[in-house]
C-alpha cells in the first residue's frame, strides 16, 4: 500500500490545510494560557506545525509496522503510547530549541514556553491520536476500494467464464453428424464433401475464434449462421429449406457472438429431425423503436412426438442475453397453428451493453 498522503496531491493540500486549523486551534489555547498576543506566535505556529506535520506524514512507516503480522491488542496499544511518546518528545524538543532562532534577542521565551508548556503536550498527545484516527480512516478507506475492486474482478471474471462455458456449448452432435456425413460424402460425391469440410472449418473457426467481450456485427452473424444453415442443408437435402427477410439498415448493428445459434439448432433439432415433411426456417430482421427485432421460425409436425425437449437451448440464449444485456433485452416464443417462433428484442443504439 503507498503512502495515502503522499502519493495524492489533493489529500496532501487538504492535510495542510487540516494543519492549517489545527495551528490555528493551538495558537488560540496558548493565547488563553499566556494571557496576551505576542510576536512568539507566529514563528511558533510555523515551527509547530510543520515539525509535527512532518513527523504525522513520517508516522505512516512505523504505523504499518506496528499492524504487521499477528500482534495481540496489548501490543499494539503498547507500541503506540511509545510512538506517541517519542513524537510528542521530539515536537516538543525541536519546537523549544527551534524558536528562539527565529525570536529577537529581548524577548519573553522562556516565561511563554513555561505557561503554555502543559496545554503543549495534551495538545501534542491529541494531535498524534488525530493522526492514528486518520491512519485507520485512510487503512480502511483503502480495504473498501481494495475489496470493491477484487469483487468487480471476480465479478466480470464469473460472468465472462459462465459466457464463456454458454458459448462452448456447440452441439456436439451437429459436429458428430456433420462429420458422418462427409465421411459418407467422400464416397458417393467427393466434390460435395470438400465444400461441406470448407464451411464446416469456416463455421468452426468463427464459432471458437471470436470472444465475448468484442461484439459483432449483424452481418458477421448472419453469415456465420448462413454457414451453418448450409451444412445442414447438405444433410437433410430438400427436407430443410431456409428464407430470409432481412432489413438492410440493421447489418452493420453490434451484437453479441454466437447468441442466435441454438435457435437454430432447436429448429433443426425438433422441426426436420421430428418431421415427416419438409421444413422451411425463416429469419426476419428489422429495426423498430430503437431495437433489433430477429424473429426465428419454423413449421413443426403437430404430432406429439416421444421425445420432449429439455429447454437448453433456450435456457442458454436467454441467460447469454441476460449476462450480455442485462435487462435491456428480452425473448419471446410463440406456438401456434404449426409454426413455432422466437423473437429477439435486442438494444440497436447499444453498442457496448454491460461492459
Amino acid at each position: 500500500m503507498r503512502h495515502p498522503i503522499l502519493s495524492d496531491r489533493v489529500r496532501l493540500i487538504i492535510w495542510w490545510l487540516v494543519w492549517l486549523l489545527l495551528t490555528a486551534g493551538q495558537l488560540l489555547l496558548y493565547y488563553f494560557a499566556y494571557g496576551k498576543v505576542t510576536t512568539i506566535f507566529i514563528p511558533d505556529g510555523i515551527i509547530s506545525m510543520v515539525v509535527f506535520s512532518g513527523i504525522g506524514i513520517s508516522l505512516w512507516y512505523p504505523f504499518k509496522f506496528i499492524n504487521a503480522g499477528k500482534s495481540t491488542l496489548m501490543a499494539v496499544v503498547g507500541n503506540f503510547l511509545i510512538s506517541g511518546t517519542l513524537s510528542v518528545a521530539l515536537w516538543i524538543i525541536l519546537t523549544k530549541y527551534s524558536i528562539p532562532l527565529f525570536l529577537p534577542a529581548n524577548n519573553d521565551f522562556e516565561t511563554y514556553w513555561k505557561a503554555t508548556f502543559p496545554y503543549r503536550v495534551g495538545n501534542g498527545g491529541f494531535i498524534y491520536g488525530l493522526i492514528i484516527l486518520a491512519y485507520y480512516l485512510f487503512v480502511s478507506l483503502y480495504n473498501l476500494s481494495e475489496k470493491n475492486a477484487r469483487e468487480a474482478r471476480l465479478e466480470t471474471l464469473v460472468r465472462d467464464t459462465e459466457l464463456k462455458m454458454l458459448r462452448s456449448q456447440i452441439n456436439p452432435h451437429f459436429l458428430f453428424n456433420s462429420l458422418n456425413s462427409i465421411s459418407s460424402l467422400t464416397i458417393t460425391d467427393p466434390d460435395k464433401a470438400r465444400e461441406m469440410v470448407i464451411k464446416l472449418s469456416e463455421f468452426m473457426r468463427y464459432s471458437l475464434s471470436k470472444k465475448d467481450e468484442q461484439p459483432v456485427s449483424l452481418r458477421s452473424e448472419l453469415e456465420n449462421l448462413r454457414l451453418y444453415l448450409e451444412i445442414e442443408k447438405v444433410r437433410f437435402g430438400d427436407k430443410l429449406s431456409t428464407e430470409e427477410e432481412i432489413d438492410e439498415n440493421c447489418l452493420d448493428i453490434k451484437m453479441p457472438v454466437m447468441r442466435r445459434q441454438p435457435l437454430y439448432e432447436n429448429a433443426v433439432k425438433h422441426g426436420v429431425y421430428e418431421s415427416t415433411e419438409s421444413v422451411r426456417i425463416k429469419t426476419r430482421v428489422r429495426c423498430t423503436g430503437g431495437f433489433l427485432e430477429i424473429i426465428i421460425s419454423n413449421n413443426y409436425d403437430t404430432v406429439p412426438s416421444a421425445v420432449k425437449g429439455t429447454g437448453t437451448g433456450l435456457m442458454n440464449v436467454t441467460r447469454r442475453l441476460d449476462l450480455f444485456y442485462g435487462n435491456k433485452a428480452s425473448i419471446k416464443t410463440v406456438k401456434e397453428n404449426g409454426i413455432f417462433s422466437v423473437s429477439l428484442f435486442l438494444p440497436a443504439g447499444d453498442q457496448n451493453p454491460e461492459k
